[in-house]
């Protein structure tokens, strides 16, 4: 394997030559990785059937103008939908994220790593197809409407369908790129949104997935970085909106077209962050270089935040479940409450601490108070009560015009202790006769690595559920059987991995 010599150009950043070493050199060797890979694709999955059911959702999906299918390209589940691994990549990152119910990270940056599984399950879907096609006679190389596969990519050498094996591998590698990037590096406080690490997490992995070398990850991932970086302020009022729910999928479909122009030849840029004035540091990151606290391993995905229990931002995740198991005692009491208290970290109270209207679901989904507010309510929280039906309710702003919001230092300190590294909440709710609930504390919510094993089951329903009425019974068994049996999983090629999630045939049953 050659690399660039000082010789021929100066030395390329570190920050670039260490996610080439990582994505070309390094072997996953922890089977902890690989069994939460499989639950985190499972539940990613199943968030993206979910989102279907949201028109939304479904009018952003499909090609980029009418007809522009690629017969024999890279299927996007739930749907018949066969296009180009761009176009495919922008409509499975769009999917998961939409609900904002998928897998979380929470360090100095914020952001959900399985936003990269847009670009990682179209391009490896669409290889595998052509490879497989590839091995047929030519008279079997068609589709099922008998149209011809296109020939295997001529940028790929690889010689023979993906597993599903690699997709978890990839996997596992964009979760460590992204989320050690946000461990210390917070780029929210220069107004610059999260998604920019998918699309450099993804961009990496894809190239290396496609058959890369170290010099088109390292090519690749220098115009990653040269694209800057989209602003928060979609994410935040009076500009709150719905882009929050296709950002990523548009980001991890922008690391796909980075990654196949590299393989086209196409040059990069060896000090795209650290040139003086217009690199990435000093145009965008005030300056700063960025922070590494550990090396690029799996720790990532082993310690990755699986949103089992309620669809909202995750630093509300502790405080919803706080909030509903005080719903027996105040539900009949709604209308005596005198005030909220809420105590939570510092970046809850950053994020999605919102008084005032809330405009759409994007709105609602990221604000402590509602998400708290509905919990009283109802007693749970469901992606329905962000709907503008559900939330003309009016006792839900009369509860939030009743809270209290401030920040525990300990939970702020304790939230970036990589030792623990807990999403705490409290609650308590006090009458206007004097009495009070309890206070209600809750550290680590469920699908956090210390409650893992309470996650595992509730993953499982959540996903069967979303598939029920989107796929034909016998598929559904057939895709459940086949999560429960690791090593036959894993050995399936991709191609038939995601066929199995194609939408209905006609007739079939």
């Amino acid at each position: 394997m050659t690399r660039p010599t000082t010789a021929e150009r100066s030395p390329p950043d570190r920050v670039l030559t260490d996610i080439a070493d990582y994505v070309i050199e390094t072997r996953i060797e922890s089977s902890e990785a690989y069994q939460t890979a499989r639950l985190c694709l499972m539940d990613s999955l199943g968030c993206g059937f979910e989102a279907l059911r949201y028109p939304e959702c479904t009018k952003l999906l499909g090609p980029v103008v009418p007809g522009a299918v690629l017969p024999g390209g890279a299927r996007v589940p739930g749907t018949a939908w066969e296009l180009d691994p761009v176009q495919a990549a922008f409509n499975i990152g769009a999917m998961i994220r939409w609900l904002d119910f998928n897998d979380t990270w929470l360090a100095a940056e914020w952001g959900h790593p399985s936003d990269n599984l847009g670009g990682i399950l179209a391009c490896a879907d669409w290889i595998s197809r052509q490879q497989a096609a590839g091995s047929r006679q030519p008279s079997e190389a068609t589709t099922a409407n008998d149209v011809p596969i296109p020939v295997p990519c001529p940028l790929s050498p690889i010689p023979h369908p993906f597993s599903v094996r690699d997709v978890l591998t990839a996997m596992i590698k964009a979760y460590e790129i992204q989320g050690v990037l946000a461990l210390e590096n917070a780029f929210n406080r220069v107004g610059l949104d999260h998604v920019l690490l998918v699309r450099v997490a993804t961009t990496a992995v894809v190239t290396g997935l496609l058959g890369g070398s170290w010099e088109h990850v390292l090519g690749a991932v220098s115009n990653a970085w040269i694209d800057g970086g989209c602003l928060r302020a979609y994410r935040h009022a009076p500009n709150t909106g719905s882009r929050k729910s296709w950002a990523a999928g548009d980001a991890t479909s922008r690391g796909v077209r980075l990654a196949l122009l590299s393989l086209a030849g196409e040059m990069g840029y060896p000090s795209a962050l650290t040139t003086p004035t217009w690199g990435f540091y000093d145009a965008l990151f005030r300056g700063q270089p960025f922070r590494f606290p550990r090396p690029y391993a799996s720790y990532v995905i082993e310690n990755v935040l699986l949103k089992v229990a309620y669809p909202a931002e995750f630093h509300a995740q502790t405080a919803i479940e706080a909030a509903v198991s005080l719903h027996p005692h105040v539900r009949e009491r709604l209308e005596k409450i005198e005030r909220i208290s809420i105590e939570t970290q510092e970046s809850a109270v950053r994020i999605i601490d919102k008084t005032g209207p809330l405009s759409c679901p994007a709105d609602r989904d990221h604000c402590l108070q509602y998400a708290i507010a509905v919990a009283l309510v109802h007693g749970t929280v469901t992606a329905d009560h962000y709907e503008d039906q559900s939330a003309g309710d009016p006792r839900i702003d009369r509860l939030r015009e009743k809270m209290e919001v401030v920040e525990n230092p300990r939970y702020s300190r304790d939230y970036l202790d990589p030792q623990k590294r807990s999403i705490a909440n409290a609650v308590q709710v006090c009458f206007q006769d004097g009495s009070r609930t309890q206070r209600v504390e809750v550290e680590y919510p469920i699908g956090h690595r210390r409650r893992r094993a309470e996650a595992i089951a509730l993953v499982e329903r959540k996903f069967e559920a979303s598939l029920a009425g989107r796929l034909p019974e016998r598929r559904c068994q057939a895709v459940l059987d086949l999560f429960r049996n690791p090593g036959r999983m894993e050995a399936t090629p991709v191609h038939e991995f995601m066929g199995l999630f194609v939408a209905e045939a006609r007739g079939e049953r």
